[in-house]
């Protein structure tokens, strides 16, 4: 089976130039570092493009394929660019997301905007730019949906998003299709929404199902699984209420390689099987081939990014850890600590040093649980040495915070031998830009 871009651990332009430093896109990452200061996101172009090729190519054999990129991996104007460049349509899930793929000249028909808890502002925004599909979540949003959409004297094209009873074995905040789930409707409650739309709900018109069934998902089952709950759902459907329901969504969630333990599947694995079920399942319920939409988000961003930090301070504790401490951490990259996930890293200005000692990666945030990598073997580190963290695009910039009243880092696309900010580092100017005192506490 090809091998496709999610599946390696690096950027695709990773390599070790003259200089003995890492490069990446082209780029002299010391250099990098010395020019736009760290924490700094890095995300190589090339790559980016590259798993968007895969995926275009995977799922080419079934023409009635529409990608859509899960934008809450990483939401910038620039990546939304490049994604609408490579042909995709963006799964949003808040009205920031929309507004941000709609300043960025995005196909707004090519929009889906999904979420639990979808409020009046966002929800007339999404109807005003024009999004393509409003991924309804519950009966509340049935009812504040369709008055919107009656004061516009517009229909409200829509999926039902359902929960199909399909528990993947990732980390448990990250599954969300499973029965006991936040999100979507219970497969008991469809008929009843259904019911609404028909009768009551006439500024609603449902085009098919919506589904996600998790996160960082290396089970190859666990799609044709969804697809063949979500077929005999829309036969069902069709013919109980005499409709012509012709879309799925299957959401996303394939995987990627954090450490070399990591084997995730590969886009076009995963294609083939989706494929093969959606035309199994088309002859076995009698139903029209459905238009599928799949949401990448991880799998799409994820390798592409790296994450560079200064080397500072060391603590060897004795006859145990010894910790090194970097510029960053938690606020710049929340997963280790709410996730316990894991990552990888090298030093970039080290690449061809041999001798190696095994520390613990801590940040530089007041928590004592702020440990980016637990007991890994790297050269001996100094203070200024530059450390690269792998595989870091996808929900690192995008769950980022100020904890600590610290800025969050700037951010750049490299390619070909050329570096662009595409989010600019903020200043200590910023974070007081919102802040007010009161005229009563002011002497």
């Amino acid at each position: 089976m090809t091998s496709s871009t999610n599946q390696f651990l690096k950027p695709l332009t990773t390599q070790t130039n003259s200089k003995g430093n890492l490069e990446i896109g082209g780029c002299d990452v010391v250099e990098l570092a010395e020019k736009y200061s760290t924490p700094l996101y890095v995300v190589d172009e090339k790559t980016l493009r590259s798993i968007c090729q895969d995926y275009k190519k995977a799922f080419g054999k079934y023409p009635k394929t529409n990608m859509m990129y899960a934008s809450k991996a990483l939401c910038t104007s620039a990546i939304a660019t490049i994604l609408a460049d490579e042909g995709f349509g963006f799964d949003t899930v808040s009205g920031g997301e929309i507004y941000t793929v709609y300043k960025a000249g995005v196909d707004m028909s090519k929009v889906l905007f999904n979420g639990n808890n979808k409020s009046y502002d966002e929800l007339t925004l999404a109807l005003e730019v024009g999004v393509g599909r409003i991924s309804v979540d519950n009966f509340f949003e049935l009812a504040l949906l369709n008055e919107i959409a009656q004061s516009k004297d517009i229909v409200a094209d829509a999926l039902l998003r359902i929960t199909p009873g399909i528990e993947c074995h990732t980390h448990e905040y990250i599954q969300t299709g499973h029965l006991d789930s936040k999100f979507g409707f219970d497969l008991t409650q469809i008929d009843e929404a259904i019911e609404l739309i028909q009768n009551e709900y006439k500024n609603i018109k449902i085009h098919g199902l919506h589904a996600h069934i998790g996160s960082q998902i290396f089970e190859t089952s666990i799609f044709p699984d969804e697809i063949e709950i979500m077929a005999k759902e829309i036969s069902r459907i069709n013919k109980k209420f005499n409709l012509e329901l012709h879309e799925i969504n299957i959401g996303g969630g394939l995987g990627v390689k954090y450490t070399e333990a990591d084997v995730p599947p590969s886009t076009y694995e995963i294609a083939e099987l989706i494929i093969n079920k959606l035309h199994e399942v088309s002859e076995k319920y009698s139903i029209e081939p459905p238009t599928l939409f799949i949401e990448p988000g991880r799998s799409i961003i994820s390798t592409s990014g790296v994450t560079l930090y200064t080397v500072g301070s060391s603590k060897q504790v004795p006859h145990g850890t010894k910790y090194v401490a970097i510029d960053g951490g938690m606020a710049d990259n929340p997963r280790p600590s709410m996730y316990q996930a894991e990552y990888s890293a090298e030093v970039a200005n080290k690449k061809e040093t041999t001798d190696t000692e095994l520390v613990t990666i801590a940040g530089r945030f007041c928590e004592s649980g702020d440990i980016l990598i637990k007991n890994i073997k790297l050269p001996k580190l100094e203070e200024g040495d530059i450390l690269c963290v792998y595989n870091t695009g996808a929900y690192n910039y995008s769950m980022a915070s100020n904890y600590n009243r610290v800025q969050r880092p700037a951010m750049v696309l490299v390619n070909n031998s050329q570096s662009d900010i595409i989010i600019n580092r903020e200043t200590l100017d910023d974070l007081v830009s919102h802040d007010l005192i009161p005229d009563r506490l002011k002497k």
